[in-house]
């Protein structure tokens, strides 16, 4: 495993402070913890937004940066997951609909299952796509990714060649390890608000994983 950089140690501290104060409010204030610690548009939620954006702003910035020297696999590569972090982030502040005081349309207001402007709140017949999307298919691509692929790019020389030529940024160990760990802390917190700090650890480990990836010639000309 390779030796975390000064920016991986700042992060994981930070995490490590979010969680024991989670875990801290959910077992001897509830009602803080929901109402105040994770609510909405509070410092957890927001703190998502803010680092989902940051990657994407990151991933921009190298795509413009070696547009000229990439060809067309890696730039489709890069600009996909910039929009999927881009998007993370809006739906994660339903596009700035509180921040600037925005109505919900009727169709959201009938449909969604707060009455805002996103999609991860939606509901179709009865479901919620937060749960369907959002919750089971996002874990098991979390799995695949973060368990099952470093060790297949290790071990294929066509998975290296493939993830490399889309830009698929590789996860460190520690990274993985990181992840495994949050996962096993929220036993610790019996609130449902608990994913908000999920989503946060989420979000602040791909801004790691984008910042230093196992495969960092991807970003390289």
């Amino acid at each position: 495993m390779k030796a975390l950089t000064n920016i991986d140690k700042a992060a994981y501290l930070f995490l490590t402070v979010i969680f024991g104060l989670g875990i801290y409010y959910a077992n001897t204030d509830l009602t803080y913890f929901d109402e105040v610690y994770t609510v909405e548009d509070g410092f957890v939620e927001n703190g998502s937004a803010i680092f989902l954006f940051t990657s994407s702003m990151l991933l921009l910035f190298r795509s413009f940066k070696l547009f000229k020297h990439k060809d067309l696999f890696w730039k489709v590569g890069m600009l996909a997951l910039a929009f999927v972090f881009f998007f993370g982030a809006g739906e994660e502040i339903s596009w700035g609909q509180r921040i600037f005081n925005v109505t919900s349309s009727e169709y959201f207001i009938e449909n969604n299952a707060q009455g805002e402007t996103n999609l991860h709140n939606l509901v179709v017949n009865d479901t919620k796509i937060n749960k369907l999307i959002f919750s089971q298919l996002l874990t098991a691509v979390l799995v695949i990714y973060l368990i099952i692929t470093p060790f297949l790019y290790r071990k294929f020389t066509w998975v290296k060649t493939l993830a490399n030529k889309f830009a698929v940024p590789i996860v460190q160990w520690h990274h993985t390890i990181s992840f495994l760990i949050g996962t096993i802390l929220l036993i610790f917190i019996s609130s449902t608000r608990k994913w908000e700090i999920y989503e946060l650890t989420f979000s602040v480990i791909f801004l790691l994983i984008f910042i230093k990836p196992f495969n960092k010639e991807i970003y390289t000309a």
